[in-house]
């Protein structure tokens, strides 16, 4: 099944159009992020049938040239201190130097889903779209990209990424788990936890082409 395919199924469904109607209102009245045409853009860049990992995040940044549809990724110069920690677990884990510009569209020309549970956001309000759907949504991804036999690296960072792991239940597949990369947990066991050599490691160990996680 493509994107596309899934969203047609979800149309037929009563949450997806009421979360639609809450979606249109509020960019219709409000600053919301990422732009409109960039709420599916981590789906354009990682179609289905590309999927090599699924990178799990929370709701979108909130602040104005920061979220442009990939979780943990950004537009700007500034990088939030959770990308920060994840381009410092990058480089100490693969032991690179790593292009840290904050675009991280790279990757999910890798095959690398950088998938929020939250799609959209108020400006300057996180999690103001919470609770309106989007996780419904978002479990259904997860479940569909589940049913592909393919082996997939799933990495939840996180107690809420990580109760996602009853959704995954594909033999096929790999989870990694950890603490979240922001800076009240990153040093609890994000850091050392190594995501991105393990992940290569189990790709190689399938027959796959490994991740270039630098630019």
């Amino acid at each position: 099944m493509t994107f596309e395919e899934f969203v047609i199924n979800e149309e037929k469904k009563e949450y997806y159009n009421k979360l639609m109607d809450f979606v249109d209102n509020e960019y219709q009245n409000y600053l919301c992020h990422p732009s409109r045409d960039l709420i599916f853009r981590a789906f354009k860049l990682t179609p289905f049938e590309n999927v090599k990992v699924v990178i799990l995040g929370q709701d979108p940044y909130h602040e104005v040239n920061q979220a442009h549809g990939l979780a943990f990724s950004v537009l700007c110069e500034k990088l939030p201190p959770s990308l920060k920690n994840i381009y410092k677990e990058m480089s100490t884990d693969l032991g690179i130097e790593i292009n840290q510009d904050g675009n991280l569209e790279y990757l999910a020309r890798e095959g690398v889903l950088l998938l929020n549970t939250v799609l959209t956001v108020r400006d300057g309000k996180a999690n103001s779209h919470k609770n309106m759907g989007w996780e419904t949504f978002t479990d259904n991804i997860i479940k569909e990209i589940d049913k592909i036999d393919r082996p997939i690296v799933f990495i939840l960072w996180g107690a809420k990424a990580i109760l996602k792991k009853k959704l995954i239940n594909n033999p096929n597949h790999f989870i990694i788990e950890s603490e979240h990369p922001s800076p009240l947990s990153a040093y609890r066991g994000f850091f050392g936890s190594r995501p991105f050599s393990r992940t290569n490691d189990f790709l190689i160990s399938k027959g796959l082409e490994p991740i270039k996680w630098n630019k």
